[in-house]
């Protein structure tokens, strides 16, 4: 199962990454493996690190049925 899970880049870009991850897993972790996929890609703008601009949704729902954090 993975969820989706976008964020804010500083140079006004959202980008959207898969974090693999349980059903129950919550949403500060989600948070954080994206965030963390984001650093390590070197050459992209830096993620925002502000949890409250993300939008995180499983896998296969659509996208207004985000859970906006």
């Amino acid at each position: 199962m993975f969820w989706l899970v976008a964020l804010l880049a500083l140079d006004g870009r959202q980008y959207v990454y898969r974090v693999y991850a349980p059903v129950d897993a919550l949403p500060g972790d989600l948070f954080w493996a994206a965030f963390h996929c984001h650093d390590e890609e070197g050459g992209r703008p830096r993620a925002s690190d502000c949890f409250d601009s993300a939008e995180i949704w499983r896998a296969g729902a659509r996208r207004a049925d985000a859970t906006e954090i």
